[in-house]
């Protein structure tokens, strides 16, 4: 479970554009990311593994870490509720489809937990690093990295679109 967030580049990628974003947004989005990401996330999760035929959205799940990496990119203003927003569809999403991939292995709750985990410390560390970081090249640098997420994502995108893709 632990690894499972590290070696699934779509997770990865949503959990650092979310973290990044919520860090802009300031300590008060970090700490509501740092919940509804992994309860969303752990919830989804439980309803993947129920439904594991349901949890094949490879469209989705790559849409939710494009549009996240671009947010952070533009540094958007979100209010609170739009970061929590965010946090909860990815967290589902990521969520659902996650627990129809660990359904088959057996023991769901303990793999969801490894990831729920590792999603909680992601979230907590970086999110609390870009709030601490001081105006100039270092919040470009976040910026930056959001843009690449978005590349990425908009790539998948091409990818999963092309003739055959889906």
């Amino acid at each position: 479970g632990l690894v499972h967030v590290a070696v699934t580049p779509a997770d990865l990628l949503v959990v650092v554009a979310i973290a990044l974003f919520a860090g802009q947004r300031g300590c008060g989005a970090g700490r509501l990311a740092l919940v509804a990401l992994p309860v969303a996330w752990f919830a989804g999760g439980l309803v993947g593994a129920r439904w594991p035929e349901a949890a094949a959205w490879p469209l989705w799940t790559t849409l939710t870490f494009a549009v996240a990496g671009a947010l952070v990119a533009l540094n958007a203003t979100l209010h609170l509720a739009g970061v929590a927003l965010l946090a909860v569809v990815a967290g589902l999403l990521h969520g659902l489809v996650n627990g129809a991939t660990i359904a088959p292995g057996g023991s769901v709750p303990l793999a969801l937990a490894g990831a729920i985990t590792a999603i909680f410390c992601a979230t907590a560390i970086l999110s609390a690093e870009v709030t601490a970081l001081p105006a100039g090249w270092p919040r470009i640098a976040v910026r930056v990295a959001g843009s690449w997420i978005a590349a990425a994502g908009l790539l998948m995108l091409g990818w999963l679109l092309r003739p055959g893709g889906l």
